[in-house]
């Protein structure tokens, strides 16, 4: 039984200076994921080619807390260059996706999920400290995009790994 406590129902919304085409073929090539991530992605690899229906991306997330979670993200709609809609699984489970759209300075990339902690540590700590674990979360996410946007600018910034 899902508890609220145990979910992370997240929606947020990020500005890129690339056109939907540029984004969708820049996050295409998951061999530079690790490049982006490696500070707290491992063990990653992809079955498929690319972005597309039926893909799977695997690995290690390691946040900085004292857990890491398996995940397994199947691409189950793909569509070039607008949409993706995956199902997590492993020690996070639950659907997700992400739409982009063309903006006048580029595009707007819409991103939700809402997925269930299933190792039984973390359901533990989200029930006595899920606002903690949100704040974790979050950051993790504005951390994540922000090192994104670096290494799309070619420059140093804000948003450099813990």
């Amino acid at each position: 039984m899902r508890s609220p406590s145990t979910v992370i129902d997240y929606r947020g919304s990020f500005e890129f200076p690339l056109t939907p085409e540029q984004l969708w073929d820049t996050l295409a090539d998951p061999g530079r994921y690790l490049g982006w991530w490696g500070w707290w992605l491992r063990d990653f690899g992809l079955e498929g080619d690319g972005l597309v229906d039926g893909a799977v991306l695997r690995g290690v997330v390691v946040p900085p807390v004292p857990y890491q979670m398996r995940v397994q993200v199947r691409l189950d709609r793909c569509v070039r260059p607008q949409r993706i809609e995956a199902t997590v699984d492993g020690d996070l489970r639950g659907p997700a996706q992400l739409e982009l759209t063309a903006t006048g300075a580029g595009t707007s990339a819409s991103v939700a999920w809402q997925v269930e902690m299933m190792q039984r540590p973390m359901r533990v700590a989200a029930r006595v400290a899920h606002p903690l674990l949100r704040w974790g979360h979050d950051r993790v996410v504005e951390v994540t995009v922000a090192s994104f946007r670096r290494h799309l600018g070619g420059g140093e910034g804000e948003g450099s790994p813990p």
